[in-house]
């Protein structure tokens, strides 16, 4: 992530100034010294001129090169450890310099932005002002034997006043560089924020899928197939009894619950609502609903009477409504004939004024509710009551399981009907 687009460029503008600045004033410095303007220097001191420059040209090229090439690729090797002893060798080069010829004085002045740049505050102003006092002292000694030898205030104010232009510029120019880098950690982290979010949506998306395929082949397809054994078993039955008329029945049934359990499965795997709804709606489904139950019960050879009754004037259920509350009594009836022994059970879908309310009734063996909370089993089993407790909550609806050993079990469901702006 990249400084806002203004500071990268202001930032960029002052590091190119910078080393432009760097590279002219040395480079005027050698052709003075070439050119012999002021005091011819000696051919020792023109050698060693020429090969210092040199070297502190090679010397901070290096330096600049490495330090774009990370920032440009951070895989890349990482100058910033060395960055001091760079800027140390720098100063010691432009130290001698000085010694051969106050030409590359004005040399110091890019090197107050290193300075700033590469030391903390409390070191770069005392650098600062040492090489200042340096820089001070070389045009002295350059400048004693000429004619009006001795220390002139030209040269005490000239380097004070460029260095403190250059603290000015350079604090400046380190405000902005840590703005940027502040707007760029902060970009960062927004990034992987978004980018944390996003998986925990994913996360939380994959898992509400995996929940409602749960909850759906626990109320559809897991039920279905026990129908299917049972009845395969009583056919069976049946057929070892010669009873050829009965075994037929039975073998219909599981035809007819193979092919609801097909039409169930497409149905859900498309996120749509019961295929029987779709047909008939909440209350024909529910009428049948018992019938089959009752059917299955007998084939069991268990004689369970299984009713539905309607109160209340009929309304239009939304779709979800209808599919949570066909579920429900699915799961329900499915517990009472596989563990209530119940003799009878009654379901009860109840049209209210603000709402609309599902009974499930039975005078089984009845159990302990704070024993049942509706907590899977490792076998897969036991999710019923979960498996209805989530439906409804969807819905902010309420649920109760009132039952007790021997007296029986009342699933009770209500449902608030939803407001003319489509809140519950």
């Amino acid at each position: 992530m990249q400084s806002p687009p203004g500071t990268a460029t202001i930032l960029r503008v002052l590091r190119v100034s910078l080393h432009v600045g760097f590279a002219v004033l040395l480079l005027v410095a050698v052709v003075r010294l070439l050119a012999g303007v002021g005091t011819a220097p000696s051919p020792v001191a023109l050698s060693a001129g020429l090969g210092l420059s040199a070297l502190l040209a090679v010397v901070y090229l290096a330096g600049t090169a490495l330090e774009k090439r990370h920032a440009g690729d951070a895989v890349r090797f990482n100058p910033a450890p060395y960055a001091r002893w760079w800027l140390a060798l720098v100063m010691l080069l432009w130290l001698l310099l000085l010694l051969v010829s106050s030409d590359f004085a004005w040399v110091a002045f890019p090197l107050f932005f290193l300075q700033l740049h590469l030391l903390p505050q409390r070191w770069a102003l005392p650098a600062i002002a040492a090489s200042t006092a340096l820089l001070v002292g070389a045009l002295w000694f350059h400048n004693r034997g000429a004619a009006d030898g001795g220390l002139q205030l030209p040269m005490v104010l000239g380097p004070l006043f460029g260095a403190g232009f250059a603290v000015v510029t350079g604090l400046a120019y380190r405000a902005l560089f840590l703005e940027a880098e502040n707007q760029r950690i902060v970009a960062h982290d927004l990034r992987r924020t978004r980018a944390e979010l996003a998986q925990t949506q994913h996360d939380a998306g994959m898992l509400a899928e995996r929940e409602r395929l749960a909850r759906e082949i626990h109320d559809t397809l897991a039920q279905g197939f026990s129908s299917i054994v049972l009845m395969g078993r009583s056919a069976e039955k049946a057929l070892d009894g010669g009873d050829t008329q009965t075994a037929k029945e039975r073998l219909r049934i599981v035809q007819d619950t193979a092919s609801a359990n097909l039409a169930e499965a497409r149905s859900f795997v498309r996120g749509l609502r019961s295929p029987t709804l779709e047909e008939s709606g909440l209350v024909e489904t529910l009428h049948r609903l018992c019938a089959k139950t009752e059917a299955e019960a007998a084939a069991r050879g268990t004689d369970l009477e299984c009713r539905f009754e309607s109160a209340g004037m009929p309304v239009g259920l939304p779709s979800a409504y209808q599919t949570t509350l066909l579920r429900a009594a699915q799961a329900s009836l499915a517990n009472v004939w596989a563990h209530a022994h119940a003799r009878t059970a009654v379901v009860t879908l109840s049209f209210l004024d603000a709402g609309v309310a599902l009974d499930v009734f039975d005078d089984g063996v009845g159990f302990e509710p704070s024993t049942a909370a509706g907590s899977a089993r490792g076998d897969g089993t036991g999710v019923g009551l979960m498996s209805i407790r989530e439906r409804v909550a969807s819905l902010r609806g309420s649920f109760d399981v009132e039952s007790a050993p021997g007296e029986g079990t009342v699933v009770a469901i209500r449902l608030p009907l939803p407001t003319e702006e489509g809140t519950a």
